[in-house]
């Protein structure tokens, strides 16, 4: 189970003294156990896991366009370097051409004529069909490009 192998790296991350990847791996196990007592009041299975890891790095992404924004460049590198700690966990991320298969055979299922009236459609599709391999932000732009087109 991915909890488990996070806590593993956790004890692994101690050991060897990286104060960095500690820091990012026990704010993820933080959140995870936040959405276990506050939402669910059960044991997160692998697909809510991933969904957690995937709002931690979009959080962190956030915030360091907000500090970047307001001149603070060393803020937003510290929330940055966390993000690939985070990215370890998450499932292999989806190539621009698998992403544009994906929606190839998602548009394609459309019975309605395609435009961008269907991009809620679509986007509920590919989402489901992704689970977790494409970061939201880059699946929204390719549909809204795709579907202007």
């Amino acid at each position: 189970m991915l909890k488990e192998t996070i806590r593993a790296d956790l004890k692994e991350a101690m050991k060897a003294r990286e104060k960095e990847r500690t820091s990012a791996i026990r704010s993820l196990l933080a959140a995870i156990q936040a959405e276990e007592t506050n939402g669910s009041r059960h044991e997160l299975e692998d697909a809510d896991i991933v969904k957690v890891i995937a709002r931690e790095i979009k959080k962190r992404r956030e915030s360091a366009q907000v500090y970047a924004d307001n001149g603070r460049p060393e803020l937003a590198e510290a929330e940055l370097a966390d993000v690939p700690f985070l990215e370890a966990y998450q499932p292999q991320q989806l190539s621009d051409a698998e992403l544009e298969a994906l929606l190839d055979g998602v548009i394609g299922t459309l019975e309605a004529p395609v435009g961008m009236a269907q991009m809620g459609a679509v986007m509920k599709a590919a989402q489901a069909q992704a689970a977790g391999q494409v970061d939201g932000k880059r699946l929204s732009d390719a549909v809204r490009a795709r579907l202007s087109s």
